[in-house]
């Protein structure tokens, strides 16, 4: 999340994430839930995922993630983005953890299409169709909010501490759990677009997606067995803060206009 009050590629305060290359915040002390209350002494590190873990990341040039949708066709976030039409000028990288990795494909953008309606609030979702395919597994998303609960993973470049702003080319992993509208809401209130947005989070912090994963995907296993995405990172108050979820755009809901708006690119 993003640690400063200027808002950034987005109208809402404190909200959005992307930012220079880093690495997704995560705790290296236990995973288990305490209470708000509870003063968080985790030391916010890092755990690489191996290679070919999560093949349908990649890196956006602007400091965002994003998932293949498509093989020629990337998921990310409305506020990563700045309107839609023709765009050449956005570099993605795929097939690599390590953005340095000479192994790294590199393919530019062609065109973009944000979520029709999306002015800063809930509705935070954006194709960009690539110049050639890739080839890379792509990741299924979800068509219904039965998937919405339990353990999710998330993974990013972004920052590896609230306010760090320096981060590492290697991508990093972490699992957060499920935080229900009604907790969630005890902090963001009405900042919070329930049917358009989820949460994830330990309460009590120190493991979180941070500035710098903006569009990437918040994913967990299907009953099959794969990869399923539920989640856009988002928006949210600081980074990996106890009482404080990642707020996340709800993919289900937009299901249909996200396929409606890949097959129209």
């Amino acid at each position: 999340m993003l640690t400063s009050s200027s808002p950034k590629r987005s109208g809402k305060t404190l909200a959005k994430r992307a930012a220079a290359v880093g690495a997704v915040a995560l705790a290296v002390a236990s995973l288990q839930p305490l209470s708000a209350n509870a003063a968080s002494t985790r030391v916010v590190g890092g755990t690489p995922a191996a290679q070919n873990e999560f093949p349908f990341m990649v890196h956006l040039s602007m400091g965002c993630g994003g998932a293949l949708y498509k093989k020629d066709v990337v998921l990310t976030a409305a506020h990563c983005m700045d309107g839609s039409g023709n765009n050449t000028s956005i570099t993605v990288t795929a097939g690599v953890n390590d953005l340095d990795s000479s192994a790294a494909i590199k393919v530019k953008s062609k065109k973009v299409k944000v979520a029709p309606g999306y002015n800063g609030s809930g509705k935070d979702w954006a194709l960009i169709k690539l110049a050639r395919p890739i080839d890379k597994p792509t990741l299924k998303i979800a068509t219904t909010d039965r998937y919405n609960r339990g353990m999710f993973t998330i993974a990013g470049w972004g920052d590896t501490k609230e306010g760090a702003g320096e981060g590492t080319t290697k991508l990093q992993k972490a699992t957060v759990p499920f935080v229900a509208d009604r907790i969630c809401k005890r902090h963001y209130g009405n900042r919070l677009v329930s049917k358009e947005e989820l949460c994830a989070g330990w309460q009590s912090g120190g493991i979180d997606t941070c500035q710098g994963d903006s569009g990437g995907p918040m994913f967990r296993k299907d009953d099959a067995g794969k990869w399923l995405q539920v989640g856009i990172v988002s928006w949210g108050d600081g980074c990996a803060r106890a009482g404080v979820p990642g707020v996340y755009t709800e993919v289900s809901t937009f299901a249909k206009d996200i396929a409606s708006a890949a097959n129209a690119l």
